[in-house]
């Protein structure tokens, strides 16, 4: 999946996979080096965006509101831009315990950031 993003999503200089049921990053690909701290925050951080304690609460709520008992998680995308950067963060249909992350410079169209990434991700069993 990480070569196909690398590939497939236009201007992509980095690209990994976490599982979120272990808060690890299973595998990145990157165009310049980064501190391995960097790379285990990724990880972490990934699973604030999606799971932490305050976005679970929110999810609860909703499923209250609403009468639903599933499981399931209501975040299902996130995009967040940096200085420099864009990141998105895709997490799998079928795996929900699995979000690619992709980064791409600023200046991406995000419209074909969605498009590819969301294709890769189905592509290998995400969507």
């Amino acid at each position: 999946m990480i070569r196909h993003l690398r590939q497939e999503v236009p201007g992509c200089v980095a690209a990994g996979v976490v599982d979120m049921a272990t808060g690890m990053l299973l595998s990145f690909e990157t165009t310049e080096s980064h501190p391995s701290e960097v790379l285990d925050l990724l990880a972490g951080a990934t699973l604030d965006l999606f799971q932490g304690r305050t976005v679970t609460m929110i999810e609860d709520v909703f499923k209250e509101r609403r009468g639903i008992s599933s499981t399931e998680h209501y975040f299902q995308e996130i995009l967040v831009n940096s200085s420099n950067l864009t990141h998105l963060f895709v997490r799998s249909n079928r795996h929900e315990d699995v979000v690619a992350v992709v980064v791409c410079p600023k200046s991406v169209n995000i419209g074909m950031l969605f498009a590819a990434t969301r294709r890769v991700v189905k592509d290998h069993g995400g969507a």
